[in-house]
């Protein structure tokens, strides 16, 4: 019989055993070894089946073990040190509250949103990388003591869990979480009454939702869930799917995560005394409304409220491409945000402006996340630096009249939590060479810029180590192989084989990702004749590891997975190469370690960073990629390998048969002769290989963490958008307001009236000095509201300017009789060939944190001819 009502009976620990709970509930045991180790010791039977989750355990664990745990003074002796070591984590000061990190300069908290966060597999919120760089936020963000607030939705059912049909094609489950089977905590009032945060919707309906909390280390992890029996069934189901439901569904998950999720700061922050955020930090489009809530609680004049909400807002872009964007119809965001909507009392109309697609080709009709998250946030990034000028060039609509260099999105390349992606194994190589608490700090902190002393390891210590982790990966393959042959309805008696799906001597490569058409899953098996002379080269075989996930609503991915794993279960290949269902956190940890080769082919430029090659690189692990996201930036031709692109070819099929040839090549002729190169050195060891492994720890390792990471934001980001914030509020988000709006009605009448320059003679030699001169109309501006710049350099066949240096020019004097100003200064000719210049005007103002902020540019007119004045 099925039950009416559910709900969690807690196991009530013995008084000795009750810092388990503490331990249990604060999520750092998930990147702390020596936690999880005393949980194993708890029950090993008992973790392996609660899938490595305390608070599982804990729900299981008998009575008469604990008892005699309670009465082990070895274990109680191990708890005592483990809470201490907890203790100190959480109290003693870290990186951020350090002379180095100029505490005076940074803001008192950041509140930082994500519509995903992926801490552990024991709290699956998370779909792929952007959940899982949340969630490495957030944990190297505790480890440097950054004072960071997570946001976030309780999904009930996640994302999904996914299986095989036997024919191969992927099957969604969904699971129910129940919160109090996790390791949550309910956000409480006073009194003992859980914490509501309340929308109001059209119709005069409302949406309630309670907040749970997770402890994330040092970092509270704020997560609002709609499941409140107050709610009507359809609210009620608000936070029932990631990334499920059709448009107004999404547009509610959207609106309480950037709405409620500003609420339940302010009411966590009222409960604990915890700072308030000076700085919020949106992690991609879907938490862009919290601007608008933050907007509506200043209240009075929109202008000045948003000029304020602006300075201490950083949004943070992960799409390459316009399709990754959320877009809602203009006229649902209006009736749900406007009169008798969530936003009373602001004007819907100057929202529906922030998410207006002005520029040429963009829909007037649709309201788009990203655009309103950049007009609502003073500083903006991309996670790689390549990823950073694919998005100045998709967005520089928004900024008519500037270069894409010069649209002001910066970029910020990713990192991964090296002690979550570490494998054991790894860390103590290294802890054996510089010990245990240096080798911890250089993977949380990472102030090095190379990890040295990874040269100083034996190379059979590194490649013994490196065999070890690829025999338990061949090891959970197999389990897991034999576990989804299962499910698709294979008998035992037909299972044999699966005793010799792979070698832990082969050469190993790994393929682990969310199943996009662009991260081309299926590139593999252009050639599938080529592929299995690859996979069963007598004397150099390789074998391949596959997993990832197809969007429930993408039937296009699932027939590409669909095509892998019907490749895959070919029995003259499938052991060599497998299909993983279900990839989550916990595959992941034995993968990354335990492959040779990391493979990434997405079509250039559209992986914006791509970290899973981080967290492989981390265990020594080669990557072979692409020259896209983070590689793009860090391959140096000795610490792995790049596929050759074939960028600017239109034809698709062309294009992925030069690319799969250009794979099939560097494997059969680079990659798998390097991994089997034993002979010439001695030893019985690829000498060649390690090196190249020893050679990718010591330069990618410090380069490729959280710790760097979440530094650069602080230093790039949080310190100068809380000093913004602080400057740009009351009188002088009034006065900045003011001043924009003076700006925009006098901007048609700015305009270059006359540009010359000294005489430079027949032939103009290096360094020699020019006078620009130059005559403006300001209109009602004046000169200080302006930088009249002259822009040289040299210039192509089109007098387009590359690398140009920019001057400011200085005013003189007063208006002529015309009311024209005049702006003179020096023009350097600083290089050889072909040179040239241009004047432009731009607004200026203290305020501002770039002078394309406001978006406004004034240039010659092309028709006067002073584009730019070409020396040749």
């Amino acid at each position: 019989m099925k039950a009416i009502r559910r709900f969690t009976v807690r196991t009530v620990l013995p008084e000795p055993l009750r810092p388990l709970q503490e331990l249990a509930q604060n999520l750092r045991w998930s990147w702390h070894p020596e936690t999880r180790e005393l949980f194993q010791s708890v029950d090993p039977d008992g973790w392996r089946a609660a899938a490595g989750d305390p608070v599982r355990l804990l729900g299981a664990v008998s009575k008469q073990r604990l008892s005699a745990l309670a009465q082990d003074r070895r274990f109680l002796r191990r708890l005592s040190t483990a809470s201490e070591d907890l203790s100190d984590y959480l109290t003693n000061p870290r990186w951020y509250q350090s002379a180095e990190a100029e505490p005076a300069e940074l803001p008192s908290a950041i509140a930082y949103f994500s519509p995903e966060f992926g801490i552990t597999a024991a709290l699956p919120q998370y779909s792929g990388g952007l959940g899982i760089l949340a969630g490495d936020h957030l944990k190297a963000a505790s480890d440097l003591g950054v004072p960071l607030i997570g946001v976030g939705l309780l999904y009930r059912h996640g994302y999904f869990r996914q299986s095989l049909s036997r024919e191969g094609w992927q099957q969604e489950q969904y699971p129910v979480l129940d919160p109090n089977e996790l390791p949550l905590g309910l956000l409480r009032e006073d009194d003992g009454s859980p914490c509501v945060v309340v929308l109001a919707l059209p119709g005069g309906r409302s949406l309630r939702a309670h907040i749970w909390k997770a402890q994330v280390g040092r970092v509270p992890l704020l997560l609002l869930d709609s499941d409140v029996e107050e709610n009507h069934p359809n609210e009620r189901d608000v936070t029932d799917r990631l990334y499920g439901g059709g448009s107004e569904h999404r547009l509610l998950q959207e609106m309480l995560l950037g709405i409620g999720g500003v609420r339940a700061v302010r009411t966590y922050c009222r409960l604990t005394g915890h700072a308030a955020p000076e700085v919020f930090h949106t992690n991609e489009g879907h938490a862009g409304f919290l601007g608008l809530e933050r907007i509506r609680e200043l209240g009075g004049d929109f202008d000045s409220a948003l000029e304020a909400v602006r300075a201490g807002t950083v949004f943070t872009t992960h799409t390459p491409v316009p399709a990754g964007i959320d877009r809602f119809d203009r006229e649902l965001v209006a009736r749900h945000l406007g009169d008798g909507g969530e936003l009373a009392g602001v004007d819907v109309q100057r929202v529906l402006e922030l998410g207006m697609e002005t520029y040429s080709g963009g829909d007037p009709n649709v309201f788009n996340m990203a655009v309103m998250g950049l007009r609502l946030a003073q500083r903006a990034n991309g996670v790689s630096t390549l990823h950073g000028a694919v998005s100045r060039e998709m967005f520089a609509g928004l900024w008519p009249g500037f270069d894409p260099d010069e649209v002001p999105i910066s970029s910020i390349t990713n990192g991964v939590h090296a002690p979550t992606w570490v494998a054991p194994e790894v860390f103590r190589l290294g802890a054996r060479q510089i010990g245990a608490q240096r080798a911890e700090d250089a993977m949380m902190i990472g102030l090095s810029d190379r990890w040295e002393s990874v040269a100083d390891i034996p190379d059979a210590a590194v490649w013994e180590t490196r065999r070890l982790l690829r025999e338990q990966l061949v090891e959970d393959v197999r389990h897991r192989v034999r576990a989804s042959w299962r499910q698709r309805g294979a008998g035992l008696a037909e299972l044999g084989w699966v005793d010799d799906v792979l070698d832990p001597d082969v050469l190993t490569i790994g393929f682990a990702r969310r199943v996009p058409s662009y991260k081309r899953l299926t590139l593999m098996l252009r050639d599938q004749d080529r592929l299995m002379e690859l996979l069963l080269h007598p004397e150099r075989p390789i074998q391949i590891v596959v997993a990832g996930k197809a969007h429930p609503a993408d039937d296009g991915g699932k027939r590409l997975v669909q095509e892998l794993v019907r490749f895959a279960d070919d029995p003259r290949v499938r052991h060599r190469i497998v299909f993983l269902p279900d990839y989550d956190m916990a595959m992941a940890q034995h993968l990354y370690p335990g492959c040779d080769v990391w493979l990434n082919n997405p079509l250039r430029p559209l992986e914006a960073c791509g970290t899973s090659g981080m967290k492989a690189a981390l265990n020594g692990c080669l990557n072979l990629s692409v020259l896209d996201g983070w590689w793009d930036e860090w391959f140096d031709g000795n610490n792995g390998w790049a596929i050759p692109t074939a960028d600017g070819l239109t034809d698709e099929d062309r294009r992925d048969d030069l690319e799969a040839a250009a794979l099939y090549d560097l494997l059969e002729q680079q990659v798998a002769p390097r991994f089997y190169d034993l002979g010439g050195h001695g030893g019985g060891l690829p000498k060649r290989w390690i090196e190249m492994v020893r050679h990718t720890l010591t330069t990618l390792g410090p380069k490729v963490l959280a710790g760097r990471m979440v530094r650069d934001y602080v230093s790039q980001l949080y310190a100068p958008a809380a000093r913004a914030h602080r400057a740009v509020s009351g009188d002088a988000a009034r006065e900045l307001a003011v001043w924009k709006r003076r700006l925009r009605e006098q901007w048609p009448r700015v305009s270059v009236e006359h540009v010359e320059a000294g005489a430079v003679g027949d032939s103009p030699e290096l360094g020699s000095t020019l006078t620009v001169r130059v005559q403006v109309a300001l209109g009602e501006l004046e000169p200080g509201d302006v930088d009249v710049q002259a822009v040289s350099g040299r210039v192509d066949d089109s007098d387009r300017i590359a690398d140009p240096t920019v001057v400011s020019l200085k005013p003189g004097g007063r208006p002529d009789v015309d009311g024209r100003w005049h702006f003179e200064g020096p023009l350097t000719l600083d290089r050889t060939g072909p040179f040239g210049y241009t004047v432009r005007v731009l607004p200026t103002h203290r305020l501002l944190a770039s002078p394309a902020e406001p978006g406004l540019i004034a240039v010659p007119a092309e028709s006067e001819g002073m584009t730019a004045g070409v020396l040749r």
